[in-house]
C-alpha cells in the first residue's frame, strides 16, 4: 500500500497532501497540524479549508508521532519554526526516512539553509529533499498545470521523490545544485515583496528592471554559499516569478502592495523573514546586494519609500552584464 505524510496543515501542505491523494494515487495519506490552528479546527469539522475539500483518503492527526511511521514525510511549516520541528523530530525514531522541505526561507538570524537546520537538529542518518519552483493552490486545484523542481544531495533520493510525485499537473525537474535552489527559492520570496511594493506605488514600468537585475543580485548570493549562481535562472527562482512577483495569491507580493499603501497584512509573507537574515550575511561578507539592503531600510528601518526603492536603480552607471 502506497503511503506518505505531510507535517502542515496550512495553504501549501494540505494542498500537497491532496495532491499526492488524488493526483499521485496514493492509498492514503496522513496530515499532522497543530490541534489548535484554525485551519485544523475547519479542516476537522467540514473535511475542507479555503482552497479544496479532503478526499476520503487523506486522514487527520493531532499527534506528530501518528504520521512518522510512513518513510516518506512532507514538511510545510513557516521557515522559522523548522528547528523546533526538527529538535521534536529528533526524539522519535526517524532513521533512514526521506523528508521533503516544502517551504521556501532562509532561518534567520544566520541565513541558515533549511537543510542544514535539518542536519544540525537530527542527530539519525536521515534523507532529506527540497521542493521548489512555481504554483498557487488556486491555480493547482482548478487544474492549471506547472513544474516544480526537487533537489538533494542524494541521487536516489530525488528519483525516490520525483517519480513518487510525478503527475501530469505538475512535471518536476531533476535539481543539480541542492544549495542553490535552496537560496533561490528563498530569495524569490523577497523579490516578490519589492514586486508588491513597485505595484503599492503604481511604479509597474519598473518590474521589469527588478526581474532583469534581481537574478544577478540572488546569483551572487547563491555563490556565497557554494553554489552555482546561473542557479538563481532556474524554476526555484526565475521560473517562479511570474507566481510570486504578479499573482493575486502571492502572500509576498500583496505584503509589499499593502506596505506601500500603508496597510497591514495578516498572513505569512516568509519574504519578510528571509529579508533580515539575507540583509545580516550581505552587510558582514560585503556582498552587493543593492535591491535587498535597499528593501531592508524600507521595511524594516522605515526609509523614504519612494527614494530608497528608487535608489536601487539610481546607482553608478555600470555594464548591465557585470561579474557575479
Amino acid at each position: 500500500m502506497s503511503e506518505i505524510s505531510v507535517i502542515g496543515g496550512g495553504r501549501w501542505g494540505t494542498f500537497l497532501a491532496w495532491y499526492a491523494a488524488t493526483h499521485c494515487k496514493m492509498d492514503r495519506v496522513k496530515i499532522y497540524s497543530h490541534p489548535n490552528s484554525p485551519e485544523y479546527k475547519k479542516m476537522q469539522e467540514t473535511r475542507q479549508n479555503a482552497y479544496l475539500t479532503l478526499s476520503d483518503n487523506m486522514y487527520l492527526y493531532e499527534k506528530i508521532s501518528d504520521v512518522l511511521d510512513n518513510d516518506f514525510i512532507i514538511i510545510s511549516i513557516g521557515s522559522q519554526n523548522l528547528r523546533d520541528l526538527a529538535k521534536e523530530l529528533n526524539g522519535y525514531n526517524i532513521a533512514g526516512k526521506t523528508f521533503l522541505l516544502a517551504m521556501k526561507g532562509l532561518e534567520e538570524p544566520q541565513a541558515t539553509l533549511l537543510s542544514s537546520v535539518m542536519i544540525e537538529e537530527i542527530k539519525q542518518p536521515i534523507h532529506i529533499a527540497t521542493l521548489g519552483g512555481p504554483g498557487h493552490v488556486q491555480d493547482y486545484v482548478k487544474g492549471v498545470p506547472s513544474c516544480a523542481v526537487i533537489d538533494s544531495n542524494e541521487d536516489a533520493v530525488k528519483d525516490k521523490a520525483i517519480k513518487m510525485l510525478q503527475s501530469d499537473l505538475i512535471r518536476f525537474y531533476y535539481g543539480e545544485d541542492f544549495i542553490g535552489n535552496q537560496v533561490g527559492a528563498a530569495l524569490k520570496n523577497v523579490i516578490g515583496i519589492a514586486a508588491g511594493i513597485l505595484d503599492g506605488l503604481e511604479w509597474y514600468g519598473l518590474k521589469g528592471a527588478l526581474m532583469a537585475r534581481a537574478p544577478i543580485e540572488i546569483g551572487r548570493f547563491i555563490k556565497y554559499y557554494g553554489g552555482n549562481p546561473m542557479t538563481a535562472y532556474g524554476l526555484s527562482h526565475l521560473g517562479d516569478y511570474e507566481a510570486t512577483l504578479f499573482s493575486k495569491h502571492s502572500h509576498n507580493r500583496t505584503f509589499g502592495e499593502m506596505f506601500a499603501k500603508g496597510e497591514h497584512f495578516s498572513k505569512l509573507a516568509e519574504g519578510y523573514y528571509t529579508l533580515k537574515a539575507v540583509k545580516n550575511i550581505a552587510d558582514r561578507e560585503n556582498i552587493n546586494m543593492p535591491i535587498c539592503q535597499a528593501l531592508y531600510r524600507v521595511i524594516y528601518e522605515k526609509a523614504d519609500i519612494k527614494q530608497t526603492i528608487r535608489s536601487m536603480f539610481d546607482r553608478d552607471l555600470k555594464h548591465e552584464f557585470e561579474q557575479f
